[in-house]
């Protein structure tokens, strides 16, 4: 998150980094080259002169210094730029924010502390007693669901004994009914054939007789 004076700030640094420079930086080789050429052209007397007015005014390259150290501090030198944006993090982060986050982790650490130390062991106490009351439960209703199975098994058991035992009485009176039925056919076949055989003799009686009538 960039602030508005950081970008400020940079902004004026592109400029001054345009063609101030360059100008600042032209004024500093003027400045060396006349300084230099005043330097060859003067008489040893007049250099002499010259150099106790500049030590008694100063140095003639404390100016390219200074120039070069405003160059340095426009181009190179960010510690404006960054104190801008130190302070626009601590307004964003800290001033406005106050203890907001403190705050809700306190609320936090208030909470787990109270369901650590009140409400967890409520839980766990309410659990175990109806748990214990549930298990009984559940074992009385297993139990009761035990019987009524064996039970159940008892009864389908003795039903199907019931129905083997018919099915096996049904086999034996059909067995029987189907014997009685082969005899009482083959006495009808008995009976049939006897018939057959007298019916046989009658009409043969009655040839022989028809056949004595016959020569009259």
């Amino acid at each position: 998150m960039t602030s508005p004076r950081g970008l400020g700030s940079r902004r004026k640094l592109g400029r001054r980094g345009g063609a101030e420079p360059v100008c600042l930086w032209a004024a500093v080789g003027a400045r060396a080259r006349s300084a230099m050429s005043g330097a060859s052209h003067a008489s040893p007397s007049r250099t002499r002169d010259r150099k106790r007015e500049a030590l008694a005014a100063g140095s003639p390259i404390q100016p390219i210094i200074k120039d070069v150290g405003e160059i340095y501090s426009r181009l190179l030198d960010h510690r404006p730029v960054i104190q801008g944006e130190i302070r626009y993090f601590i307004k964003e982060f800290e001033e406005k924010r106050g203890l907001r986050e403190l705050r809700v982790l306190e609320n936090l650490k208030n909470t787990i502390f109270e369901t650590n130390e009140h409400i967890l062991p409520k839980c766990e106490q309410a659990m175990s007693d109806n748990l214990n009351e549930v298990f009984k439960k559940l074992q009385a209703a297993n139990g009761m669901i035990h019987k009524l199975q064996e039970k159940e098994h008892e009864e389908r058991k003795l039903q199907a004994d019931k129905l083997m035992a018919r099915e096996e009485k049904h086999i034996t009176h059909w067995e029987e009914f189907m014997k009685e039925q082969q005899n009482k056919r083959a006495e009808v076949d008995e009976e049939h054939r006897k018939a057959m055989e007298r019916l046989k003799e009658q009409y043969s009686d009655m040839e022989k007789e028809l056949a004595k009538y016959a020569h009259f």
